[in-house]
Order: structure tokens, then C-alpha cells, then sequence
């Protein structure tokens, strides 16, 4: 069955039910702009739809459950049941079967996606706590994402209509950023999102600027080597290539006076420094996107927020956003490829 002839297909994994994952997705899917665009699939289970349906009053959120892929609706809301059965709701609170439905839904969905039945994959936020174990070592979708996709090199690219910030290191602790931080680490992932913005945003000649590691970029070596060391000779490298890459600025005094006007994309050294002033900036629109996969995945740029989860106060649209982000992308690869192949 080629279910690419209507509208792209485009995958919703449910995340943690006992979190702001439902809640967020079943609002930003009541956005009718949306339908004209996209045929959604939301990997969770129908009961916890409903369950939030009539909790939080979404009476307009209609669905249809399907049992996989190959029964999609292009004029619906289609839900997969991923298990059997589904897990008691406790909005607010970890538990261990929410963890295994939330894996399940992203494993489900990401196979669907590896075959080519989803276009694009939207994830909503999971509890890395209550999935993590010795046997299934879950750090993150980021990295999940890359070895299912058998990916080695892969970019965490925070992406809104203001800001674009990559991460040279990700979800690691910060102990370790500056043994992990080396030229060929900098070099990969500059290099993953010159390719991204150029195939997946349609810029030609993209401007990029590096952040520095140090407080005040190292002050000419009074705080710090790194920058004189291991980030200026990449800059170095790029320029002399005649990429407009710059830097490395000092990150308080960069954000601060709004100088990330001024280029395409950011590369922070590490997940807090490029992350704080993203969300700080654009909170309830910023996405989280994965550069580097031969698929597009998008997510919102928040948690899952249990302290608010069931009461109806969630705002969804970063989740909104990563809907339309996917679709962006898609199309913006999409025209690329035709570009390259003519």
C-alpha cells in the first residue's frame, strides 16, 4: 500500500502518559491547519486519549484507532495501540509501565519510519528515568534515534524562528565536556550542520559562530587554553576554506546583546551554555531536531513537566511547532534532493 499519494504521513510518538505529552499533542493537533498539511499517527493507546480527552475537557479532539500503519486515514487522526493493554494513568507521577509504554511507542514508530510507511517523526516528551535500565540503556531520543538509524554522527540542532543552536557535546556530564571536546569532535559537528542547513533550511551560504568554552572566552588564555588550542584552529580551518564560520565568542556577552541576530546557527560546547539561552528565548516555539539522520525527526524543546500534567495548563505550542517543523524540513529535503538529482 503507498500511503505517500495523500498527504505526508507523519508519525507522533506519545511520550510518557503520566506527563504533558498527551495534553500537548492533542491541542496542537486541534490546530486545523494542520490537517490541510499533514495525515497524523499517534503511537500511544487509545484509552489514554481518552482519558485526557474528557480530563481536560477536549471534547473538539476526535481520533480513530487503527491497528497499524497500513489502515492510516488521511482525514483523521489515526491512533496505534503499541501495547496490548493500556497502563493506569497517574498524571504527575513516574511509574514503570508508563516508561514501557512511552519505549514501546517510540520503538514502534521508529520502525515505521526506518520502513518508509512515516515520513517524519514527531517525539513528545519521555521520563529517561523510568525507561533506563541495566538491560535497556536509554540516554536519550537523540542518541536512540542514531543507532536505530545506524548513524554514528549525529547533530542535537534547537531550532525556532529566532535562534538555531547546535551542541558539540550533548548528555554527558559536565565533568566530561572538556576531555570530549577535541578539534575533530568541533570539525564533525560543524560540519553536520553546515549540511543541515543548508539541505534541511534552504541556506546557501549559511553563517555560523562558535561559542567559546571559557568564562569570557578564555581571556586570552588567563581562564583557559581551549579556545587558543582547540576552537580557533577549526575556525581557522573553515575560513581558509571560505566558509563563514566565527569566533569563539564568549557566551554571556554573545546572547546578551543579541549578537546571534547576526548568524544562521550557533555551535555551543556544551548542553546548558547553547540550551539556557535557547529555551530562555523560545520556550513555547523552540524545537529540538536531530541533524545527521537519512530521516526527519522533530520534538518539542521541554519535558514532561509533571507538575503541571493533568491540569489543563500545559501550552502546546513547541509541540505545535515540531509539526510544523517536520513538514518544513520535509519539504525543504524533499526539494533538495530534486535539486541534486537534476
Amino acid at each position: 500500500m503507498n500511503i505517500r499519494k495523500n498527504k505526508p504521513v507523519i508519525g507522533i510518538s506519545i511520550g510518557d502518559i503520566n506527563g504533558i505529552g498527551a495534553e500537548v499533542t492533542m491541542k496542537a493537533l486541534q490546530d486545523n491547519r494542520l490537517h490541510k498539511l499533514i495525515t497524523p499517527v499517534i503511537y500511544g493507546h487509545g484509552k489514554a486519549l481518552s482519558f485526557y480527552k474528557k480530563a481536560l475537557g477536549l471534547e473538539d479532539f476526535n481520533f480513530m484507532q487503527i491497528r497499524s500503519i497500513e489502515e492510516v486515514h488521511h482525514k483523521k487522526v489515526n491512533v496505534i495501540n503499541v501495547v496490548p493493554d493500556c497502563p493506569e494513568i497517574h498524571p504527575g507521577v513516574e511509574t514503570v509501565e508508563a516508561g514501557k509504554m512511552a519505549f514501546a511507542a517510540l520503538s514502534q514508530a521508529t520502525d515505521d519510519l526506518k520502513n518508509g510507511h512515516i515520513e517524519a517523526l514527531v517525539t513528545a516528551p519521555l521520563n529517561k528515568n523510568n525507561i533506563h535500565t541495566p538491560e535497556n540503556r536509554f540516554i536519550g531520543h537523540t542518541e536512540f534515534l542514531s543507532e536505530a538509524f545506524e548513524v554514528e554522527k549525529s547533530l542535537m540542532f534547537m531550532v525556532s524562528d529566532d535562534m538555531r543552536v547546535g551542541l558539540v557535546t550533548s548528555h554527558v556530564p559536565l565533568r566530561q565536556v572538556n576531555e570530549l571536546l577535541t578539534p575533530a569532535t568541533i570539525r564533525e559537528k560543524l560540519k553536520l550542520m553546515i549540511k543541515s542547513l543548508k539541505e534541511d533550511f534552504g541556506i546557501a551560504k549559511p553563517r555560523i559562530a562558535l561559542l567559546g568554552l571559557n568564562p569570557h572566552a578564555g581571556e586570552d588564555g588567563l581562564l583557559g587554553t581551549e579556545e587558543h588550542e582547540i576552537i580557533q584552529p577549526v575556525v581557522k580551518e573553515f575560513k581558509d576554506k571560505g566558509i563563514l564560520v566565527f569566533g569563539p565568542y564568549p557566551s554571556d556577552g554573545f546572547f546578551g546583546m543579541m549578537h546571534y541576530k547576526k548568524f544562521d546557527a550557533v555551535l555551543a560546547m556544551y548542553h546548558d551554555q547553547g540550551l539556557i539561552p535557547f529555551k530562555t528565548i523560545s520556550f513555547e516555539t523552540g524545537v529540538n531536531f536531530t541533524a545527521g539522520l537519512p530521516a526527519v525527526r522533530t520534538s518539542p524543546d521541554h519535558g514532561t513537566a509533571y507538575d503541571i500534567a493533568g491540569k489543563n495548563t500545559a501550552n502546546e505550542g513547541s509541540m505545535r511547532a515540531a509539526i510544523f517543523q517536520a513538514c518544513e524540513i520535509l519539504k525543504q529535503k524533499q526539494g533538495w534532493q530534486e535539486s541534486s538529482n537534476n
